[in-house]
């Protein structure tokens, strides 16, 4: 029976069309939907708990650990001159860290927001400048 016409059925409360046997293959439908959702959701609950098994696992058995030879660097900032023919470029040479920056331009990218400056080409004799730099020694 289409649940179209077990709806009408049971609309009218008619006997004719609810037989026993047709009662039990509707149970049984019902029941096995429920079971097939049950083991739908088990299924998914183990697959969610397995995949964060393995994340928190994989996590923790990363180490941030360092060498037993690894000395910390400490950032630091100090003022500098400018002179007369200094470009952004040789004075970021001389303070240049690249375990600490991606590269050369990052580098001086901070250097011009530190400073305010808009353009590196736009640097002056006897402007005062802030660069940083990374030290091993603690001060």
């Amino acid at each position: 029976m289409s649940d179209a016409m077990y709806a009408a059925a049971s609309l009218y409360n008619d006997p004719r069309f609810f037989s026993k046997s047709e009662v039990r293959i509707r149970n049984n439908r019902k029941r096995r939907q429920r079971i097939v959702r049950r083991q739908f959701s088990m299924l998914l609950i183990a697959i969610t708990i397995i995949i964060f098994l393995a994340v928190f696992f994989t996590s923790t058995l990363m180490s941030d650990a360092k060498s037993d030879t690894y000395e910390p660097e400490f950032k630091y900032f100090t003022t500098i001159t400018v002179h007369s023919g200094d470009t952004l470029l040789s004075i970021a040479d001389d303070y240049y860290s690249p375990d600490h920056y991606d590269n050369l331009k990052s580098y001086i990218s901070e250097i011009c927001n530190l400073n305010g400056i808009e353009s590196a080409d736009l640097l002056k004799a006897g402007e005062n400048l802030i660069i940083p730099y990374f030290s091993k020694d603690y001060r």
